[in-house]
């Protein structure tokens, strides 16, 4: 097993074989998008047809999870480490950590990073996090920073390339400027290999036209703060499925699909102001909450030696990512490190022998967020993928109370029940007991 502690490895990386044999990889997380939104997941409100036809090629798992919120995920996804350990507060990765950027680029990868950062306004944050180049929104500007305080990511954007500022002004679409980026990045570096981080602006609000839309003003300064037409939330999406579609022609133009693994996931759900269907049943967006509206996430993976339409049903959270990367990319850590997530290879692969038995989740409710969750510093659960509990001690049965209405009492569990919910006590004490020290 790899193991990994952030603030104790010292960059040095064990090379199992060569480099340059190594599958390059690239990972889309899409912003603000649910489970419930992916065609292949059961959803039927949105187009998602470039999305679908990986879960048709690859293996599309039904147990991934995120935090609930934008950084958090990020922080969690890069670090390998959950947020009670390394999470400061909104907008923020501790310059002290190591990603999987630095990991892999140690290994020999060239590594690039385009679309949204929000981990700090540092000119040279990218670089210092282990990516060698970077185009980004949210970098060293924040969404209101033109003088008529409209958002900037969409129409016109403003965007950072390696932290010197870029302006757009004749009817550039940001996501179509981000992934011309990504296509210029893989062409350069097509002989590998190399690792593409693809953080999506997409189809995070404010919701607005997209160059394929009726009403497409390629004048726009951007949408107004609070533009939340849901109207539009379904041409996002389609362009969301474009952009993959995009990223996954790029590949097979540079003759590189035999030897690329392409992670697709969301980081969290969608927002509260969407309802969609999914498996007959309607679902509303449940971003900043802990319950699976918010936190359950689609993840679809192609690659090398991984069988076509496979469904997983193991569970999986955001710290998984970094040590499947590097089992991918063909090397070990120093063994007398830990980290929390564990590699997916082997299930990509089709062995079912690596099954976690549960996650955890902490959560640090951002400041903006917290009138809805009124006197609550922050919370954390574990959870498999039928049950759920809480710190409070709330134990739900989430497969038959999908809104946690209903807190599981005593005398409704058998003892067997009552048993995983003790490991699941355990488990929670453990980890929340590292911010109480």
């Amino acid at each position: 097993m790899l193991l990994f502690v952030g603030y104790l490895l010292t960059g040095t990386c064990l090379l199992v074989g060569g480099a340059t044999a190594s599958p390059n990889i690239i990972v889309i997380m899409a912003d603000d998008m649910g489970y419930e939104c992916i065609g292949a997941n059961g959803g039927t409100t949105y187009a998602t047809p470039n999305i679908d036809q990986m879960a048709t090629k690859g293996m599309r798992f039904e147990h991934c999870y995120s935090n609930p919120a934008c950084t958090p995920s990020r922080v969690q996804i890069m670090t390998g480490l959950y947020n009670v350990y390394n999470y400061t507060r909104f907008a923020q990765l501790k310059r002290g950590e190591t990603t999987f950027a630095h990991l892999l680029k140690d290994a020999g990868y060239a590594t690039c990073i385009a679309g949204k950062w929000q981990l700090g306004q540092v000119a040279n944050a990218p670089q210092h996090f282990g990516f060698d180049q970077s185009l980004l929104w949210q970098h060293t500007r924040g969404n209101y920073t033109n003088p008529t305080r409209t958002d900037t990511r969409y129409e016109n954007p403003q965007l950072e390339r390696n932290g010197v500022k870029e302006e757009y002004n004749n009817g550039e679409f940001g996501p179509d400027v981000i992934v011309d980026f990504i296509g210029a990045f893989i062409e350069a570096n097509k002989e590998g290999p190399f690792l593409v981080y693809y953080p999506m602006l997409l189809p995070h609000s404010p919701f607005v036209p997209n160059p394929e839309s009726a009403d497409w003003n390629p004048k726009s300064k951007g949408a107004k703060r609070g533009s939340m037409n849901p109207d539009y939330f379904h041409g996002m999406v389609r362009y969301t499925d474009k952009m993959v579609g995009r990223i996954i022609k790029q590949i097979e133009d540079a003759g590189l699909a035999d030897n690329t693994y392409i992670f697709f996931t969301t980081d969290n759900g969608s927002l509260g102001n969407t309802v969609s269907q999914i498996n007959g049943q309607q679902i509303r967006g449940g971003k900043g909450k802990m319950t699976n509206a918010g936190t359950h996430v689609p993840l679809i993976v192609v690659g090398p030696g991984i069988s076509s339409g496979q469904v997983n049903d193991d569970l999986v959270d955001f710290t998984d990512f970094l040590p499947t990367f590097c089992e991918i990319s063909g090397f070990t850590i120093n063994e007398e490190s830990t980290f929390n997530g564990h590699s997916l290879l082997a299930q990509l692969h089709g062995d079912d022998n690596h099954r976690r038995e549960f996650i955890y989740c902490w959560y640090q409710i951002p400041s903006f967020m917290k009138k809805n969750f009124p006197g609550i510093v922050d919370m954390s659960f574990v959870r498999n993928q039928r049950y759920k509990l809480y710190r409070d001690g709330s134990f739900y049965d989430v497969d038959n109370d999908q809104m946690e209405t209903h807190s599981l009492r005593p005398n409704e569990c058998d003892q067997e029940l009552i048993r995983m919910r003790d490991r699941m006590v355990a488990l929670i004490k453990k980890h929340d007991g590292f911010r109480a020290e």
